[in-house]
């Protein structure tokens, strides 16, 4: 039975099974990002491929918020996620704890590359910008590649939370 999105909002889940849930080694940094539905949607992403975490930077709103809540589906009742001042503190938070980390910015810039010809490893962390100025220099000086998308059409950027999926979807090819 296929459920609405109010449905899928009001339904119960187990608490006991999220922590049975299998995770990929990746991770989402979240840049700034000020929509409440783009972070949503990300919680969505998230929960589709079973990242680690997610961390929340900058001006970027956290959980519980009402508009968040409603866009994820209440995905973030159970997709692990912690708040940093900055996505550089994110970056020097899982350097520290999480050994050959390779970290990804998605953003269009001098040094980025085609995102479909960076040789991805695992654990993988990709970080995602604010809407108007994208992730923070400090983020991506830090990165090892900075990954962009080709456009084609008359608009030069493309919705942060679609972006998000391209990466994530790209990214878990690589996952044997």
């Amino acid at each position: 039975m296929k459920l609405d999105a109010k449905k899928l909002r009001l339904s119960e889940h187990d608490p006991k099974a999220f922590k049975h849930i299998k995770r990929n080694p990746v991770y989402i940094i979240v840049d700034d990002v000020l929509d409440t539905y783009n972070i949503g949607a990300i919680f969505r992403l998230a929960d589709a491929v079973a990242v680690q975490k997610v961390y929340l930077c900058a001006g970027s709103e956290t959980p519980p918020n009402h508009r968040i809540k409603k866009a994820s589906i209440n995905t973030t009742e159970w997709v692990p996620w912690e708040y940093c001042e900055t996505a550089l503190d994110a970056i020097v938070k899982l350097r520290r704890e999480v050994p050959d980390i390779q970290i990804v910015s998605v953003e269009q810039n001098e040094k980025s590359v085609p995102y479909d010809k960076i040789p991805y490893t695992f654990p993988v962390a990709l970080i995602v910008g604010h809407e108007t100025t994208g992730v923070t220099q400090e983020a991506m000086d830090a990165s090892d590649y900075i990954a962009e998308m080709p456009m084609w059409g008359i608009n030069v950027s493309m919705n942060v939370m679609v972006s998000l999926g391209i990466m994530l979807y790209e990214v878990m090819r690589y996952r044997k």
